[in-house]
């Protein structure tokens, strides 16, 4: 079970930081899964943020949180957070969290949380 939490309303060029915890069963080891944040805003389709690559691998983002948004992740309190900076009301979207096995880029996550609601306005 992934559950994210940390939305809220911000105002324009405001901060935040999102948290997903990541629990189930003990053979969850969240090291071994690829940990990626995405985000659906109204009347879109749900794209990519960033992705977390499993057992250390590289982190990438999307181009357009490239320089805003830093994806961590603490893998022995199963816990990943997103922090974003300088948000404007483009990032106004649910944010979802997904974990993908032994993944690289998050393309295909086995597991998803039920997302929190970012709303970035004046």
């Amino acid at each position: 079970e992934l559950v994210e939490s940390g939305g809220n309303l911000v105002h324009p060029g405001g901060s935040l930081r999102l948290s997903c915890k990541t629990s189930g069963t003990s053979e969850f080891n969240q090291d071994y899964y690829a940990m990626g944040w995405f985000r659906q805003a109204p009347g879109k389709e749900r794209e990519a943020v960033g992705c977390s690559a499993s057992q250390g691998g590289p982190t990438a983002y999307a181009d357009s949180m490239k320089g805003r948004a830093i994806i961590s992740r603490d893998n022995a309190n199963n816990m990943v957070y997103l922090d974003m900076n300088n948000l404007t009301p483009e990032d106004t979207a649910v944010y979802y969290c997904g974990a993908e096995w032994a993944g690289i880029h998050c393309y295909t996550p086995n597991y998803w949380g039920k997302g929190t609601v970012v709303a970035v306005s004046s």
